[in-house]
């Protein structure tokens, strides 16, 4: 009785067609360059035209201030310099979702995990948060014009929905956030950014048994699920 023919194995060294195919697929990740680029391209623009209008800005209130007096530039200096605060807060969001993605699908950073995002969850919290704060300047400029009471009723009506609706989604996905998200590791991002200027972060041994250990003590509940953000 001849011996079946076993099947063909690929020589050691080489790769075989799953692990090729695999491979293939999980470079399809540097497609996210793409939106990394566009994104960032937006950020950048906005912190450029937040920085032309703050220089406009303070240079009519100064001129308007030398012939009108001081008293000229109450209530709408606020409004005008609330609204750079508002184009510099939004320019922030896109900054975030730039750096995001690229820390979580092209190469780790020290930057990222010193602003506690490890993971979607917790870019999501992170734009969310600035979001919210951009909503509250929102309506400070209208709060501060108050040209219509009852508009500024409305407003300020529609903004605490939006604004209740994202603080819940926030209280939902509270914890949900990346496992390696540990106070230590955060603070050695944080030396090696801003002490060594190392941009890229380097994950070791010591942080993978970190993070095993927080997602085995949040599963047995023995640790709140938003305690792992340090």
């Amino acid at each position: 009785m001849t011996p079946s023919p076993s099947p063909s194995r690929p020589p050691a060294g080489q790769p075989s067609k799953r692990e090729w195919f695999s491979e293939l697929i999980g470079r399809t990740r540097f497609v996210v360059l793409i939106a990394v680029i566009a994104v960032l391209l937006v950020s950048f623009s906005l912190f450029l035209q937040g920085t032309l209008l703050a220089l406009h800005t303070i240079y009519d209130s100064w001129q308007e201030t030398f012939r009108m007096g001081i008293a000229s530039q109450q209530g709408s200096i606020a409004v005008e310099f609330l609204e750079i605060v508002s184009t510099m807060l939004k320019a922030v969001v896109f900054y975030l979702i730039g750096v995001g993605l690229y820390s979580l699908f092209i190469t780790p950073l020290n930057l990222t995990s010193a602003l506690g995002v490890e993971s979607l969850a917790d870019l999501e919290q992170k734009v969310v948060s600035v979001i919210i704060v951009i909503l509250g300047v929102t309506f400070l400029e209208h709060f501060v014009r108050w040209e219509k009471p009852l508009d500024t009723l409305y407003f300020a009506g529609s903004l605490a929905l939006a604004g209740g609706a994202l603080v819940f989604f926030q209280r939902v996905h509270r914890g949900s956030g990346g496992d390696l998200q540990q106070p230590q590791a955060k603070l050695r991002a944080r030396q090696d950014l801003f002490e060594h200027n190392t941009e890229q972060r380097h994950i070791d041994d010591h942080d993978v048994e970190l993070a095993e250990q927080a997602t085995q003590a949040k599963q047995e509940g023995k640790v709140d699920a938003g305690g792992g953000s340090g």
